[in-house]
């Protein structure tokens, strides 16, 4: 099998069902889920919702290789790292368990420590873990189509922020044709802090006087659209909310409900 075939029965495949739900359904979803964490003080709660939005990202999006690995390997490796180094910070009066796991000189590193940094990791991943749900599963341009459909959002503030969005991978590519062009120059050449600093300083301008040029085109292309000019715009395919969004969002919520009460 090619690699030509390879990646045109990736592209057939059908995406997740998280894709198909109105772009604001797994926002909603996750809602009451991240309230939960911010009043909880377990390890618990913590642990069971960062789980469930792992197992929700695996079975309902169509995700890359590379982010699979990052939620199955690296989320753990880093609630580990966060842990540690949040039980070294913790309070000594707000320890409850004193048996000592590791001893550096006068310092002791406790039960009751890394179980508190450990709490604190879990909340942080879970409300990461959370956002992804819908960060990964929907696009801008549906995002803000679902804002001005459901929510009544004005169109102008809506598309202006995906606009704007849209100005960064924008820079990147201006960013990287900016090194190319001072590498080819021989603009700040060496190694080291010195010559990194002199470079970033050299780019500064050509970066500001490029974004500006890009920014005038982008207001003329909108003024030339009469993009603000009627109170209301209309749609191609506008978003609908249907009864699987509502389905998945009380379902949802019913299980942030029996998380938080069981546990």
């Amino acid at each position: 099998m090619t690699a030509a075939s390879t990646a045109l029965r990736l592209a057939e495949r059908p995406p997740g069902f998280l894709s198909r739900l109105n772009p604001l359904a797994p926002i909603a979803a996750v809602v009451p889920a991240w309230i939960g964490l911010l009043v909880t003080r377990d390890a618990a709660v913590p642990l069971v919702l960062l789980i469930g939005a792992v197992v929700l990202l695996l079975v309902g999006a169509r995700l890359r290789a590379g982010t699979v690995v990052a939620l199955l390997v690296g989320m753990p490796a880093g609630v580990l790292v966060m842990a540690i180094g949040f039980g070294v910070w913790a309070a000594p009066d707000r320890i409850a368990d004193p048996t000592v796991l590791v001893a550096v000189g006068s310092y002791r590193f406790t039960v009751g420590a890394l179980l508190i940094g450990l709490t604190t990791a879990l909340r942080l991943a879970a409300v990461v873990t959370l956002a992804l749900v819908g960060g990964l599963t929907t696009t801008g341009p549906d995002l803000a189509r679902a804002l001005t459909a459901q929510l009544r959002v004005p169109y102008r503030f809506a598309y202006t922020a995906v606009a704007a969005y849209r100005f960064v991978p924008r820079f990147a590519a201006e960013l990287a044709s900016l090194r190319r062009a001072m590498r080819v120059r021989g603009v700040a050449p060496g190694r080291g802090p010195v010559a990194a600093a002199r470079r970033a300083g050299a780019m500064v301008v050509p970066l500001l006087a490029s974004s500006i040029r890009h920014a005038d085109r982008v207001a003329l292309t909108m003024e030339s659209r009469a993009f603000g000019a009627h109170p209301r715009r209309t749609e191609r395919t506008p978003p609908q909310w249907r009864v699987r969004d509502t389905v998945f969002v009380v379902a949802l919520w019913a299980g942030t409900a029996a998380a938080l009460i069981l546990l």
